[in-house]
This record gives structure tokens, sequence and C-alpha cells, in this order.
């Protein structure tokens, strides 16, 4: 499964994986990467910056999560969003996109 991963620009070490099953024939360019993710969670997450494309299978470890509730989500969901770390404490009181990238 290809999958496209943002990270949120309101939330540290938040990251939203976005299916690609259609990955290398889809045209994603100009869309939004967002569309078919709940309003609730595009609240939450923010304005989207593209941090990589992963070609994800049942043998791929992942820093984090476990990519089998991965897998499991995008192709249940089209989306799977990875919360930051538990008790991660985030010092920034910027504003939305004037943190560093």
């Amino acid at each position: 499964m290809h999958c496209d991963i943002y990270r949120s620009s309101k939330k540290d070490e938040m990251y939203l994986y976005i299916a690609r099953p259609d990955y290398p024939n889809d045209d994603v360019e100009g869309q939004d990467p967002l569309e078919n993710v709940p309003e609730g969670i595009r609240t939450v997450f923010g304005k989207p910056t593209f941090v990589m494309h992963l070609e994800l299978s049942q043998s791929r470890k992942l820093a984090r999560v476990n990519v089998l509730h991965v897998l499991d989500s995008l192709q249940t969901k089209g989306f799977f969003i990875q919360m930051p770390p538990e008790g991660f404490i985030n010092p920034s009181d910027e504003p939305e996109g004037l943190r560093g990238a």
C-alpha cells in the first residue's frame, strides 16, 4: 500500500498518512490531500505539509506505530492519523505557519 505522509501545522509530532491505492497511476497534483478526511480532524490538523511518500507492507517497521494498524486504517478509511507521543509537551506558542519547517 502506497501512502503520502503529511505533518500537522498545528500540533508538533502529529502526522497524517493518506492512502494512494492507485499509485503511480493516480494524479493527485493540485488536489487537497485531506479531502477525504473528516472535517473535525482537518480542523485540528491544520495545514498539511508533505513529508514523504512510503510503500507500506506488513514487514515494514515504523518508528512509533504498528504498521498493521496503519495498513488497516488506510484500507478502511483512506487515512491514518499518528498522534504525538504521550507526554509530549509543545513549548511553542507561535501561531500556525511561523514554526520552522
